[in-house]
Protein backbone atom coordinates (compact mmCIF):
# COMPACT_ATOMS: atom_id res chain seq x y z
CA UNK A 1 0.00 0.00 0.00
CA UNK A 2 1.69 3.49 -1.27
CA UNK A 3 2.46 5.75 1.60
CA UNK A 4 -0.09 8.69 2.04
CA UNK A 5 2.26 11.10 0.42
CA UNK A 6 2.32 9.47 -2.62
CA UNK A 7 -1.05 9.39 -3.70
CA UNK A 8 -3.50 12.21 -4.51
CA UNK A 9 -6.66 12.33 -5.02
CA UNK A 10 -7.35 14.71 -8.23
CA UNK A 11 -10.00 17.11 -8.62
CA UNK A 12 -11.44 18.02 -12.28
CA UNK A 13 -13.78 21.26 -11.53
CA UNK A 14 -11.27 23.63 -13.72
CA UNK A 15 -11.87 21.11 -16.87
CA UNK A 16 -15.69 20.70 -16.29
CA UNK A 17 -16.24 24.41 -15.59
CA UNK A 18 -14.87 25.18 -18.79
CA UNK A 19 -16.64 22.67 -20.81
CA UNK A 20 -19.79 23.45 -19.44
CA UNK A 21 -18.94 27.74 -20.14
CA UNK A 22 -19.66 28.11 -16.54
CA UNK A 23 -17.25 29.97 -14.04
CA UNK A 24 -16.38 29.46 -10.68
CA UNK A 25 -18.46 32.12 -8.94
CA UNK A 26 -21.77 30.77 -11.20
CA UNK A 27 -21.60 27.51 -9.81
CA UNK A 28 -20.50 27.87 -5.87
CA UNK A 29 -23.85 30.95 -6.16
CA UNK A 30 -26.09 28.08 -7.69
CA UNK A 31 -24.91 25.22 -4.82
CA UNK A 32 -24.33 27.66 -2.19
CA UNK A 33 -20.78 27.48 -1.38
CA UNK A 34 -18.87 30.29 -0.35
CA UNK A 35 -16.27 31.46 -3.57
CA UNK A 36 -13.39 30.91 -1.13
CA UNK A 37 -14.19 27.37 -0.48
CA UNK A 38 -15.08 26.61 -3.77
CA UNK A 39 -11.60 28.19 -4.72
CA UNK A 40 -9.67 25.67 -1.74
CA UNK A 41 -11.84 22.74 -4.00
CA UNK A 42 -10.36 23.42 -7.20
CA UNK A 43 -7.09 24.28 -6.68
CA UNK A 44 -7.55 20.45 -4.86
CA UNK A 45 -6.35 22.06 -1.43
CA UNK A 46 -9.84 20.79 0.10
CA UNK A 47 -8.82 18.28 2.61
CA UNK A 48 -12.72 16.50 2.22
CA UNK A 49 -15.99 17.27 0.90
CA UNK A 50 -19.26 16.64 1.90
CA UNK A 51 -21.78 14.17 0.02
CA UNK A 52 -24.17 17.23 -0.02
CA UNK A 53 -21.86 19.44 -1.81
CA UNK A 54 -20.51 16.96 -4.05
CA UNK A 55 -23.90 16.06 -5.03
CA UNK A 56 -24.93 19.71 -5.30
CA UNK A 57 -21.99 19.69 -8.23
CA UNK A 58 -23.06 16.96 -9.89
CA UNK A 59 -26.34 18.07 -10.54
CA UNK A 60 -25.25 21.50 -11.34
CA UNK A 61 -22.55 20.04 -13.88
CA UNK A 62 -24.71 17.30 -14.91
CA UNK A 63 -21.93 14.70 -14.32
CA UNK A 64 -21.00 12.26 -12.13
CA UNK A 65 -18.45 11.78 -8.94
CA UNK A 66 -15.86 10.31 -11.03
CA UNK A 67 -16.16 12.82 -13.63
CA UNK A 68 -15.09 15.40 -10.46
CA UNK A 69 -12.83 13.46 -8.55
CA UNK A 70 -9.94 11.15 -9.69
CA UNK A 71 -6.38 9.11 -8.37
CA UNK A 72 -3.47 9.38 -8.94
CA UNK A 73 -0.02 8.39 -7.39
CA UNK A 74 1.79 11.42 -7.06
CA UNK A 75 4.65 10.72 -8.80
CA UNK A 76 2.42 10.81 -12.45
Amino acid sequence: MPAEDDQAIVVNLDELLQDRGMTLTQLAERIGLTLANASILKTGKAKAIRFSTLAAICRELHCQPGDLLGYREKDQ
